[in-house]
């Protein structure tokens, strides 16, 4: 009798510890007050799975627009080409470039750099919105105001 009160005590701590960090994750994207805007191609289906993934577990309130080219966003916002990625997401005055993880996202909109924003350049395995495993390290870069980047956080 007392194991099955332990346990089950246990599993409901567990739930309750579960619930709480779920509801803490990503504060700052959930409640941003601005407009998020993330641009995709409509014919990419990985564009589509990311965007569900950052209204599910980001901001429910993001704006999906599709075109059949989003090349004048990634030129307006200045991304350089070798960081681009197949979407661009517009939040605030940062872009984020890419299938980045909400993670960075989440610091980013809590630290608030001088910089023009994120980006994780290709379609990585395993990162949200592309299949597969994750073989490595996902690596997100900050564009500074020059132009030049740098590692922003691995993941």
């Amino acid at each position: 009798m007392i194991w099955a009160v332990i346990i089950l005590s246990t599993v409901v701590i567990g739930i309750f510890a579960i619930n709480a960090d779920k509801a803490s994750s990503f504060e700052n994207v959930r409640n941003f007050q601005g407009e998020i805007k993330l641009y995709k191609s409509g014919s990419c289906g990985c564009c589509g799975v990311y965007s569900s993934y950052f209204r599910s577990k980001g901001n429910s309130e993001t704006e999906i627009i599709s075109m059949e080219s989003i090349d004048s966003i990634k030129q307006e916002y200045e991304i350089p080409l070798e960081l681009e990625s197949c979407h661009t997401t517009i939040i605030g005055d940062y872009f984020i470039e890419g299938h980045i993880p909400l993670e960075a996202v989440e610091r980013l909109m809590m630290e608030k750099p001088d910089i023009k924003g994120i980006a994780m350049p290709g379609m990585p395995s395993g990162s949200p919105g592309m299949p597969g495993t994750k073989k490595s390290d996902f690596i997100v870069y900050q564009v500074n105001n020059d132009g030049s980047y740098d590692e922003f956080m691995r993941i």
